[in-house]
């Protein structure tokens, strides 16, 4: 795979499944970004961000049984891949080497 260049949007999906700690079903993932940015992301964005990432190789998913709250339909569970892990980390690598120095200039940042 080539270098993976994440954007905002998906960063925070990949972060937020990375929160669910092994519970990342779409309804779950998509609370944890909002209770971590306020903002709730349309549902449309949110699963073209997850069909990308997952054309990617930067997340996966496995199919689980249905409850009976669901009426039985499947669950989708979502994990990030070692190649979804490196690019975050690139990601924040790069983030961070251009937010060094900026101190003075963004205030208190």
């Amino acid at each position: 795979m080539g270098r993976a260049f994440l954007g905002e949007f998906e960063q925070r999906v990949m972060l937020a499944i990375l929160r669910c700690d092994g519970k990342a079903q779409p309804i779950e993932i998509r609370r944890e970004v909002l209770r971590a940015s306020g903002h709730e992301p349309s549902r449309g964005a949110f699963y073209t961000t997850l069909d990308r990432l997952d054309a990617k190789g930067l997340v996966r998913w496995t199919t689980d049984a249905g409850s009976a709250g669901r009426d039985g339909l499947p669950q989708r569970t979502f994990t990030v891949t070692p190649d979804g892990l490196a690019a975050l980390k690139a990601s924040r690598r790069a983030l961070l080497e251009l937010w060094t120095g900026l101190d003075e200039v963004l205030g208190d940042a």
